[in-house]
């Protein structure tokens, strides 16, 4: 299989041409494109028509498959695989858009997941656009002062932090039970396979920063934030149908953007995949 890769962004994203995810991969075009999903943190694979099983089977190429917080969007073919749509309403009646808000994924699970895969399937003529922003980067340009007063520190991930104004879809009480109540990670976290160092924060999920005051630790939240969300920081990835994109939870926040005509569906398989504890 003839592959070639190219750089999405000078800092983030790289697509591969040449790949057929319905097949299976040598162990040699693995290793290269595990590489370069590593090096670059979002991986972009084009033309792809995969059904669920073919999707988890190319998935689990590159990981272990984790289970996903909330079954109410699970296939049920395939509950590995859930879907994410505009369609879907909140229990009160609204419309929920799922990931409308910078976050990692499941940051509030012991182990959150190293990476996180899309499959576009329905997608509206325009918008949609998936915003990814580079922690490393982030941590790499802080104040040096900065990256000093947040160096040991740990923060309390919970399913729905009460400090968060975009609200998830409530969990089953099979599930509330099934995953931890709170876990704590540090603010700071070094890439298990790159030793990268990235700013690790959740909007959606930070409960607390342990042993500090929210006067203080929101504050400081805030401008981690808004550090680490800077253009210069971004990839933003315009969607086409077929696309399969893989990125890296451990060193990238992300969001996607409901700036698009609500009666045009947007449907996307998702899938994760397992990590480590951050340190």
């Amino acid at each position: 299989m003839s592959i070639t890769f190219k750089p999405l962004s000078d800092h983030t994203g790289v697509e591969v041409e040449g790949l057929d995810l319905s097949q299976p991969l040598s162990s040699e075009t693995r290793e290269r494109v595990y590489r370069a999903w590593l090096e670059h943190s979002v991986l972009v694979v084009r033309d792809q028509n995969l059904n669920p099983h073919e999707l988890l089977a190319a998935a689990k190429q590159f990981g272990d498959p984790l289970h996903q917080h909330n079954t109410r969007f699970q296939l049920e073919e395939c509950p590995e695989i859930h879907y994410i749509s505009n369609q879907d309403k909140y229990e009160d009646g609204r419309r929920y858009i799922p990931g409308s808000g910078y976050h990692t994924d499941h940051s509030n699970a012991a182990n959150p997941p190293k990476a996180t895969i899309l499959h576009a399937k329905s997608l509206p003529k325009t918008g949609g656009d998936t915003q990814f922003v580079n922690m490393a980067r982030a941590f790499e340009t802080l104040d040096i002062d900065i990256q000093k007063r947040i160096n040991g520190l740990k923060a309390e991930h919970v399913y729905q932090s009460s400090h968060s104004s975009r609200k998830l879809v409530g969990l089953t009480e099979k599930r509330k039970a099934e995953i931890e109540k709170s876990v704590s990670h540090p603010l700071i976290r070094t890439h298990d396979e790159t030793a990268r160092k990235a700013i690790y924060i959740n909007p959606i999920r930070i409960e607390r920063i342990i042993g500090m005051d929210d006067e203080e630790a929101l504050p400081l939240l805030d401008y981690l934030l808004e550090h680490s969300i800077q253009m210069t920081h971004e990839y933003r990835h315009r969607w086409e149908v077929g696309d399969f994109v893989m990125w890296d939870n451990r060193v990238l926040m992300h969001k996607a953007n409901p700036d698009y005509d609500m009666k045009e569906k947007r449907y996307l398989y998702r899938l994760m995949l397992q990590g480590p504890r951050p340190s």
